[in-house]
């Protein structure tokens, strides 16, 4: 059985590193009542304070879930588009080439998902179909995933805004103001108190050791302390779940939402960069206890699509999308991310970490070289060099602070508040000690990647937004512009046009008052 993992370490304080490896679960399942119940009003977050978690055994991996089977894609649909002008009859007839079935329309789709047989190979259903002169393109349903290389707070520990010299740049824009919207695709945020009951009623066998069914259970979310609760949230929306409260399963869209917009001169915690926006929190990525509790959708890049079209019509002026993938194109996110252009909204997305495991494309960084608004992110440690697992090549446009444990330590990574993984991560205490999550505790958590990065860029894009740069081809030529060269002279394949430098970006554009 194929498997695939994601890694998160924690840092603990002067103790070493602990890995969290969970697999994502990739087979259409239609959803079932119950398992998520009605929300109900949850107690507000604890915040620990401190940084750094016990260190836990070190763990290969996290075999697939019996009932789900992992896989780079979902097995019995793919994702076509017609051209314009072709007639239901002939999308119809084109459908039945590949004894194909068409779904209802989802809402934010400019496309159709077409259900084929589960034995069927998706990529060579869609190769097929994309053959035919009357579409535009058909793919199968890739699995997307979240960027980032963690590990495990306060403002002395974020060399990442020093090294960018955010204390200047503050000077001339503090934050920014709530009239702008970033959305965060991710995993959800911590923004809101909130109780679900979700149940499981079958024992689950991972890393081949059989865990026990949960059955009902009732689950705390918390909004994190430091990142400012519901009032600072616009049109939230949960594209795993289908509904309109994206809690965060996971803690990396908490922490990326952290690096865009904590709250800052609070006396409490850390800092973000544009720490007076609105967020929007999209989710459109599932976690470990997403796929434990069966959600009816997951990551594929069909969702993903939705979720970009879905942040450009609700307002979003900036989109952050610190996820993606590897394997064959996405040309379904490639429409979308038009789409959020045309209709004014700059994209920031992370530009890999695959550079040690071969270096592969980066399947949604790759389109930002071509499409004016839309830039990819690579991740530079605290010396200003590359990150060792930052992704090379063409698409590469501009490079932020995303840490480096393996250089510069556990304290060169970047810090942010997220869930404390004592009470989420409670998988990794083997079947005795399995139990129901809560995320409604919290600490300062140290991660790395690239995923970091973008969020760097999309805080500061905000910035540029409330200064009057609007147009997202507009940003992304300011940010370029302003960049600090690094490597060869000139755009390069390593650091592209360099290092955001927020302060030259905003000088000039006048002070905020």
């Amino acid at each position: 059985m194929i498997t695939f993992t994601r890694a998160r370490a924690h840092a603990a304080a002067l103790i070493g590193v602990a890995l969290w490896l969970a697999t994502a679960a990739a087979q259409d399942i239609l959803p079932t009542a119950g398992r998520r119940g009605t929300p109900s009003p949850s107690l507000p977050g604890i915040d620990r304070g401190r940084t750094g978690v016990s260190p836990r055994s070190l763990r290969k991996s996290i075999d697939s879930y019996t009932q789900r089977i992992t896989s780079r894609y979902v097995r019995g649909s793919i994702v076509v588009k017609f051209k314009p002008g072709t007639s239901q009859a002939a999308r119809a007839a084109l459908i039945e080439l590949v004894s194909g079935r068409s779904r209802p329309n989802a809402p934010y789709a400019a496309f159709d998902l077409v259900d084929i047989d589960q034995e069927a190979d998706p990529e060579a259903v869609a190769r097929r179909l994309a053959a035919q002169p009357d579409v535009q393109f058909a793919q199968a349903r890739y699995r997307a995933r979240p960027l980032f290389r963690p590990n495990d707070p306060f403002y002395s520990l974020q060399w990442n805004f020093r090294a960018l010299d955010m204390e200047r740049a503050w000077d001339i824009n503090p934050g920014a103001t709530s009239d702008v919207v970033v959305a965060v695709l991710d995993s959800g945020a911590a923004y809101t108190n909130v109780s679900f009951d979700f149940t499981q009623t079958r024992p689950q066998r991972i890393d081949d050791v059989l865990y026990p069914a949960l059955g009902t259970v009732h689950i705390p979310f918390a909004a994190a302390p430091d990142l400012g609760g519901a009032s600072r949230i616009v049109s939230p929306y949960d594209f795993i779940w289908d509904d309109n409260q994206p809690v965060d399963l996971d803690g990396h869209g908490t922490h990326v939402a952290g690096t865009i917009g904590q709250l800052t001169n609070n006396s409490v915690g850390v800092a973000g960069m544009a720490y007076n926006v609105k967020l929007m929190p999209v989710k459109v990525i599932d976690g470990f206890w997403d796929a434990y509790f069966e959600s009816p959708f997951f990551g594929t890049d069909d969702v993903v699509a939705r979720g970009i079209r879905y942040a450009a019509d609700s307002g979003a002026k900036i989109i952050n999308m610190s996820i993606g993938r590897e394997g064959p194109p996405a040309p379904v996110v490639r429409d979308a991310l038009e789409y959020a252009v045309s209709k004014g909204a700059f994209v920031a997305i992370a530009g890999g970490n695959e550079f040690n495991e071969g270096n592969p494309v980066p399947r949604y960084a790759e389109f930002a070289h071509q499409i004016n608004g839309v830039v990819a992110v690579g991740a530079v440690a605290s010396d200003r060099q590359r990150a060792n697992y930052s992704t090379t090549g063409p698409y590469i446009e501009l490079m932020a602070p995303g840490g480096d444990s393996v250089r510069t330590g556990v304290d060169g990574m970047i810090v942010q508040q997220t869930y404390d993984f004592e009470f989420t991560d409670t998988f990794m205490n083997g079947p005795a000690g399995f139990h129901a999550p809560r995320f409604d505790v919290f600490e300062y958590i140290y991660y790395q990647g690239t995923s970091m990065a973008t969020a760097h860029v999309s805080g500061l894009a905000a910035l540029l937004y409330q200064q009057g740069i609007t147009k997202p081809a507009a940003i992304e030529a300011a940010l370029k512009r302003s960049a600090t060269d690094l490597g060869a002279a000139g755009r390069d394949d390593q650091y592209g046009h360099g290092l955001i430098n927020p302060r030259a970006a905003l000088r000039g554009l006048g002070i905020v008052r």
